[in-house]
């Protein structure tokens, strides 16, 4: 079978599927639904603190008191979780409600951060197609437009997603274009908004499923299946799953582990929808406690220029202070964790008069790369 020839033209003609286009909807629906759980379930936990210390039960606003109206309702219920949180701090009581606390700051962060994901998306994608065509056009290989295709495209896919997000937290320069996505100290829906604007740079991953000869049509449908299946492991409302799909499949559990901060969870497992891949490259680790999640050096913000750009402004800053090609290819391309010692191994190249660090001082000392792959240190 004579392999087909693509020009740009021709996959703008191409009809895909907008797949993701039709999901959105969906995604809303989800994480409202979500949101009102979450909310149902801080307050239930105040309210079993608060009876603890005698707090009188029985005053809880109802949909019926508040004649039906949605929003009424929801303000009193607000008004109502104020006033056990005010309670229990008043009688020194504790409770785990916050962790069930929906902070709706952090989701409109998430929204916004989201929203420029998909206007740069759509500047880009001009590039990012042309490149996939472009590798597809110059490889001898080409893998027919079939059912099995469409499995196949995916795993290979998959595994090149792997490899992308492995690095991602490998290497400082591409964990800038990641970090974004790691920022929240919450966990739902909402954080798989969280996408970068500059994270399209990481189509050079999938370069080799072009070069393996799959159809941009076949390549381009298995791309979005595999980002919208990262919308549903986003929540705590998911416990385990079918120990099959627990083994094959990522679930919440799994990518609850990757978004937590505890040393044992850090750089664990990165599949994206199949979780083989870290169980094969000794990167997989089950979920025991419940994690804490973010980065280990918080960005405090709901800015969401700031929440997609602050490690690329500490990227440049630190490329500033250590004005030295070896210095940058460490900065850009060892790990996030990286500690260069001013003093001791870049000393130098901060004098202007290019004399070194007083005597006495060792300029011979390595740069210490930490097992610290959520922050910055210099």
């Amino acid at each position: 079978m004579n392999k087909p020839l693509y020009t740009f033209e021709d996959i703008q003609n191409l009809e895909f599927p907008p797949v993701i286009v039709y999901a959105v909807p969906v995604m809303v629906a989800l994480t409202i639904i979500e949101w009102f759980l979450r909310r149902r379930e801080y307050i239930h936990e105040l309210e079993e603190a608060a009876a603890a210390l005698g707090y009188p039960m029985g005053n809880a606003p109802t949909l019926s008191n508040a004649g039906f109206n949605p929003f009424t309702y929801t303000r009193n219920r607000n008004l109502y979780a104020e006033s056990l949180k005010s309670f229990l701090a008043d009688n020194a009581g504790s409770s785990r409600a916050e962790k069930h606390n929906y902070d709706i700051k952090d989701g409109l962060a998430a929204a916004g951060v989201g929203i420029g994901n998909l206007i740069s998306t759509a500047l880009v994608k001009a590039a990012t197609f042309g490149i996939i065509l472009f590798f597809y056009n110059l490889s001898p290989l080409y893998i027919p437009t079939t059912w099995w295709s469409f499995i196949l495209c995916f795993i290979v896919v998959d595994f090149c997603r792997y490899w992308a997000h492995r690095v991602s937290h490998e290497q400082r320069f591409w964990w800038a274009t990641h970090v974004t996505h790691h920022s929240s100290e919450q966990y739902n829906f909402t954080v798989s908004f969280r996408l970068s604007w500059t994270q399209h740079i990481k189509v050079i991953f999938f370069i080799p499923a072009a070069l393996l000869g799959f159809d941009p049509f076949v390549f381009f449908i298995c791309m979005q299946i595999g980002v919208l299946y990262q919308f549903w492991i986003h929540t705590e409302l998911i416990d385990r799953m079918w120990a099959p799909i627990e083994f094959i499949f990522v679930t919440p559990s799994h990518h609850r582990v990757h978004h937590a901060t505890e040393e044992k969870y850090l750089d664990k497992n990165y599949g994206s929808s199949l979780i083989i891949w870290d169980r094969m490259f000794g990167t997989f680790c089950p979920e025991e406690e419940t994690p804490n999640y973010g980065i280990l050096k918080p960005v405090n913000s709901y800015n969401p220029i700031k929440l997609v750009f602050h490690e690329h402004v500490d990227m440049i800053k630190d490329m500033k202070t250590y004005r030295h090609p070896k210095a940058w290819w460490r900065i850009l391309f060892h790990g996030p964790g990286l500690t260069l010692d001013k003093e001791r191994h870049y000393g130098f190249y901060k004098y202007k008069d290019g004399q070194g660090p007083q005597s006495g001082n060792d300029t011979s000392g390595e740069a210490v790369e930490r097992k610290n792959p959520r922050n910055v240190v210099v």
